[in-house]
């Protein structure tokens, strides 16, 4: 076999060829890997946020889709969903009779799991609530005013 200077032998080119797409696909392998390891709540920021700071307002656009207009577990989404969507109307009944103020906080912004769902269906709604506009970030606001309505919401407790 001859070849001229300065051209690599057809055996060398191969193996080069060979090596490059091995490293592409490896790239390509370790870059799905990453992002299926990611929670699926952590893209949610995506979800448009809605200009209003008031409780009632934040629940119909972020909440009454899955718990229903009522609270009551009942909204439009809730029968395609695998859990059963509690009735926001008794956490307080279903806690003693009081409101569990920085329970139902941390499940709003996705740091307290409910064991009772398995995994997570629920959205995690804390960094849609802390995108900032105007360069002022109002998460916590949001998120005071809708446990506020929530807590207002309680049904009496049952007497039994």
């Amino acid at each position: 076999m001859t070849h001229t200077l300065g051209t690599p032998p057809i055996r060398t080119i191969g193996r080069m060829t060979t090596f490059l797409f091995l490293v592409i696909a490896l790239a390509v392998v370790v870059l799905a890997a990453a992002q299926s390891q990611q929670p699926s709540g952590s893209a949610q920021p995506s979800v448009p946020l809605i200009r209003s700071l008031e409780g009632p307002d934040l629940y119909r656009a972020y909440c009454a889709s899955c718990h229903g207009k009522d609270a009551t577990g009942h909204g439009p989404v809730a029968p395609s969903l695998k859990a059963t969507v509690p009735d926001l109307t008794r956490i307080a009944a279903n806690n003693g009779g009081k409101f569990p103020v920085e329970r139902v906080r941390r499940i709003i912004q996705g740091e307290g799991v409910i064991a009772s769902h398995g995994s997570r269906e629920m959205p995690i709604w804390g960094p849609v609530f802390h995108q900032v506009e105007s360069d002022v970030d109002r998460g916590y606001v949001r998120l005071d005013n809708l446990i506020k309505y929530l807590e207002s919401l309680q049904a009496p407790s049952r007497k039994t």
